[in-house]
C-alpha cells in the first residue's frame, strides 16, 4: 500500500493539469467572450487607477466590496495589456492550493472513500471556462480553503470566509453558519471575522475609500430581472412568444442583459423579501432541528446550502457564475461525516448536470439566448429548475434532520442509545 500511495497523487496532478488545460483553452477560443469581464471590464478599472489613480471602491462606487481589487491587480502585475493571461495563471494557481488543501478530506459513502477534490474537478469541467473567468472563483477558492479549518481552527475558517465575503458577499452566509451552528469557539468565529472586517476597513479608509467602502451594497438595488435568474424565466418565455413589451435588452449602466415586459418590475422587487424569507426559514429549520438533538456537524453544511441556494435560486441576477458556489456547501456536507456525505451525495450528483446546463447556456449558445431560441430556453427553464430543487433539497434534508433527531430523542429512555452514542463521536469531525 505504501508503494502505491503516490499512484493517486500523480492521476489527480495529472487530471489536474488536463482539466485546466482544457479549461484554459475554452476562455480563451469560445464564442460570446467568458474572459470578456477581464480582458474589458476588469482591465479597464485597473487602467483607470494606474493612469488616473482614480480607484474603483476608494474614490468612486463600485459593484464589488474593496477585497475584489487584489486579484485584479495581481493579474496585471506583467502589464494590463496581458491580464487575461495573468488571470487565468492566477486562478489555476489558487485552484491548485485548495486542491493541496482539501487533498485529506474524503467522502465516506458506504465502504467506498473518495477524496472530495476528484469530484470538485469534474465540477469545474462540467461548469466551463465561467469556473476560472469570473472574480467569483476567487471567493470560491478562498471558502472552499475555509472548510478545511471548520473544526479544528473555527477562527482560521472564519478568517477566510469573511476574506472571502470582502471579494464577493455571499461567503458571509458561511460565517452565519459558524455563529449559530459551532459548538464553541463563537468567540473565535466572530473574533476573526471582526479583527479580518477591521482591518481591511481600516486600510480602505487610510487610502481615503471610507465614502464608498459599502457602496457595493446600493449598487444591485436598481436592476431589473436578468435573463438568466429563476425568476425571468416565464418572461423569456414570454419574449419568445413575442408578448407585448416582452424583451431582452441592455443595460449600459450595469453592462448586463436584463427583460422587460409586464410584470418584470414586480418580480424584481418581491426578489429581496422572497430571499431574507428563505434565508430566515433555513436558519430556524436549522436551529430547530439542532434544538432537537440534530448533530451540528450534519446541519451546518445543509444549512450553508440553503443559504446558497436561496441566494442564487430568488436572485434576480442570475449570473452564469453563481452556480460555482454551490461547490462549497457541496464539499462541506460529503466531508461532515458518513450520514452527511450519504445525504449529500444526491446533491453532488444533481449539481454536475446543473454547472453543466449553464456552461451550455454560457458561453456555448448564449447568443441565441439573447435572441430567446425556444430549444435554450428549454435548456434555462431545465437549469433554474435545478436550482430551484437544490433549494428544495437543502430545506427538506433540514426538515428530515430535525424530524429524525426527534424520534430519535424520542425513543431513548434514560442511556445514550447507539446512534446519539456514535453522534457524539462523529461530532466536531468533519473527516469522519
Amino acid at each position: 500500500m505504501q508503494r502505491r500511495a503516490w499512484v493517486e497523487p500523480v492521476l489527480f496532478g495529472a487530471a489536474f493539469v488536463a482539466v485546466h488545460a482544457v479549461l484554459w483553452w475554452l476562455t480563451t477560443t469560445s464564442g460570446n467572450l467568458p474572459l470578456g469581464d477581464v480582458t474589458i471590464t476588469y482591465r479597464r478599472w485597473i487602467e483607470t487607477g494606474q493612469q488616473s489613480h482614480v480607484w474603483v471602491g476608494v474614490d468612486q462606487v463600485w459593484v464589488y466590496p474593496i477585497l475584489a481589487i487584489v486579484p485584479m491587480a495581481a493579474a496585471a502585475l506583467g502589464g494590463v495589456a496581458s491580464i487575461g493571461t495573468g488571470w487565468l495563471v492566477l486562478m489555476v494557481l489558487l485552484d491548485a492550493v485548495v486542491c493541496v488543501v482539501l487533498w485529506r478530506f474524503r467522502a465516506r459513502v458506504g465502504a467506498v472513500r473518495i477524496r472530495v477534490v476528484w469530484w470538485w474537478l469534474v465540477f469545474l469541467l462540467a461548469l466551463g471556462p465561467i469556473a476560472l473567468g469570473r472574480i467569483d472563483t476567487v471567493a470560491t477558492v478562498l471558502a472552499l480553503a475555509g472548510l478545511a479549518f471548520v473544526v479544528c481552527r473555527p477562527a482560521v475558517a472564519s478568517v477566510l470566509f469573511t476574506l472571502a465575503a470582502w471579494t464577493k458577499v455571499w461567503p458571509a452566509a458561511l460565517v452565519g453558519v459558524l455563529v449559530l451552528l459551532r459548538r464553541g469557539h463563537r468567540r473565535g468565529v466572530l473574533a476573526g471575522a471582526l479583527v479580518t472586517t477591521a482591518l481591511i476597513v481600516l486600510v480602505d479608509v487610510l487610502y481615503g475609500g471610507a465614502a464608498y467602502l459599502f457602496s457595493f451594497v446600493g449598487q444591485q438595488s436598481g436592476r431589473a430581472l436578468q435573463i438568466e435568474s429563476p425568476l425571468a424565466t416565464p418572461f423569456m418565455w414570454a419574449a419568445a412568444f413575442r408578448a407585448p413589451g416582452a424583451a431582452v435588452y441592455y443595460d449600459r449602466e450595469i453592462l448586463t442583459f436584463e427583460v422587460s415586459g409586464a410584470g418584470t418590475h414586480a418580480a424584481a422587487a418581491v426578489s429581496t423579501p422572497l430571499m431574507a424569507l428563505v434565508v430566515l426559514a433555513g436558519v430556524v429549520l436549522a436551529l430547530l432541528a439542532v434544538r432537537r438533538g440534530a448533530p451540528r456537524t450534519q446541519a451546518a453544511p445543509l444549512l450553508a446550502l440553503v443559504l446558497v441556494a436561496a441566494l442564487v435560486a430568488t436572485n434576480k441576477v442570475g449570473s452564469p457564475q453563481y452556480i460555482g458556489w454551490f461547490a462549497v456547501p457541496v464539499v462541506w456536507g460529503l466531508v461532515a461525516g458518513r450520514a452527511s456525505a450519504r445525504r449529500f451525495l444526491p446533491i453532488a450528483l444533481l449539481a454536475l448536470p446543473t454547472a453543466f446546463l449553464t456552461q451550455m447556456i454560457y458561453p456555448g449558445y448564449y447568443d441565441q439566448v439573447l435572441t430567446v431560441q425556444p430549444w435554450i430556453l428549454v435548456v434555462l427553464t431545465l437549469r433554474n429548475v435545478l436550482e430551484v430543487v437544490l433549494l428544495v433539497w437543502g430545506i427538506v434534508g433540514l426538515v428530515r434532520l430535525g424530524s429524525g433527531a426527534s424520534l430519535s430523542g424520542a425513543s431513548s429512555s434514560g442511556g445514550p442509545s447507539s446512534g446519539a452514542a456514535r453522534s457524539v463521536r462523529q461530532r466536531g469531525r468533519m473527516d469522519a
